[in-house]
């Protein structure tokens, strides 16, 4: 057993029933208490009808078969219409109203369902006005986070907002349909992996850690896996911190999907990410 204890999912990952038998084993051999692992889940875009939020996050934990969720997140700042997934037409974007959503999030919060929500995919202009209205503070905004795209804008905001910045693909996500190599095969993470003996993928989860955010790997090689957890018995340098901010910025998932000249909140992928590319 290597040790994770945060399990991370969504309702359009379609792993909540496969993590939810996992846990009632765990729970029941006493392998861990429910108080040891932490659970995060997603509201999905087609489920934002504040109606649909509250029946949204029963049915999650009816899955997952557990009493509460420790984190529930606002998926993407979208809504599609009622059922759709990823394969979306100009026509299948409706009105956004976040702010009718987060109301229905921090009702699921006072009634005990979820003890803590925040957001996804979320920029600093997102957020700014998400603040103007929010009675409960998101925790934590999921965003792509890694050396070739470090979020040099919105992480020092979320510092100052008390807001956690968690990073999705902080590998690059390579072998994915959206995740590139160039994090692991960059030049200068290479060699300060090879001046400390570490992997390049043990080198972007230190300084993800070591820059204060949440690292959410993922594999499903049990060697990897493993190196993935060896992470915190020795840091990164300040030279090696002050390399690694040198690196060429890019942002690897544009999700341009999401975008379209004719409908839907954002024509493109400047409007959807608010030109921080």
């Amino acid at each position: 057993m290597v040790g994770y204890r945060h399990f991370d999912t969504a309702t359009i990952y379609g792993t909540e029933a496969a993590l939810g038998e996992a846990l009632a084993e765990a729970f029941k051999s006493g392998l861990v208490r429910r108080e040891e692992v932490f659970i995060t889940s997603k509201l999905w875009n087609s489920e934002h009808e504040p109606e649909d939020v509250l029946s949204t996050v029963k049915k999650s934990l009816s899955l997952l078969q557990l009493e509460y969720i420790d984190l529930y997140l606002i998926h993407w700042p979208l809504k599609f219409k009622k059922g759709l997934e990823f394969q979306v037409k100009e026509d299948d974007f409706l009105p956004l109203d976040i702010k009718a959503t987060w109301q229905a999030l921090e009702s699921c919060v006072q009634v005990g369902l979820v003890h803590a929500i925040g957001v996804s995919n979320f920029t600093v202009e997102k957020l700014t006005s998400l603040l103007d209205y929010a009675k409960i503070v998101p925790s934590v905004n999921q965003v792509e986070r890694h050396p070739v795209w470090q979020q040099k804008k919105l992480k020092p905001f979320c510092d100052a907002k008390g807001i956690l910045v968690s990073g999705w693909s902080p590998l690059g996500s390579p072998g994915s349909f959206y995740g590139t190599k160039d994090v692991i095969t960059n030049p200068i993470v290479e060699s300060i992996a090879k001046k400390h003996g570490k992997t390049p993928a043990q080198v972007a989860l230190r300084w993800g850690v070591q820059t204060g955010a949440i690292v959410l790997p993922r594999s499903f090689n049990p060697k990897r896996v493993a190196e993935n957890f060896e992470i915190f018995s020795w840091e990164l340098s300040e030279d090696d911190m002050n390399e690694i901010s040198r690196i060429e910025q890019r942002r690897t998932v544009l999700a341009e999907m999401f975008c379209n000249p004719t409908s839907g909140p954002y024509k493109t992928v400047q409007e959807l990410w608010d030109g921080d590319l």
